[in-house]
C-alpha cells in the first residue's frame, strides 16, 4: 500500500520531511531562506514548522520510533 493511503505512513513521511528540511536548513541556511517558491518553498516552510514546533516534533518522533 502506498504510503499516501496509509494513514500512519503518512505522518511518518510528513514527520520524516519536517525534521530533514529543519537539518538542511541548519546546514545550508542561505540557500533555503533565499528562495521561498517552489520546491524549496516546501522545504523552507517545513523548516519552518521544524523550528517552531521543536519539542512537539521530537515527541512525535519518538512516539513512532516506539511504534
Amino acid at each position: 500500500m502506498s504510503a499516501l493511503f496509509d494513514f500512519n505512513k503518512l505522518l511518518l513521511v510528513i514527520l520524516l520531511m519536517i525534521c530533514t528540511s529543519t537539518y538542511i536548513r541548519s546546514v545550508f541556511p542561505g540557500i533555503i531562506d533565499r528562495n521561498k517558491e517552489g520546491v524549496t518553498g516546501v522545504v523552507w516552510k517545513a523548516a519552518r514548522i521544524g523550528e517552531r514546533l521543536s519539542p512537539y516534533v521530537s515527541i512525535c518522533c519518538f512516539v513512532m520510533a516506539v511504534w
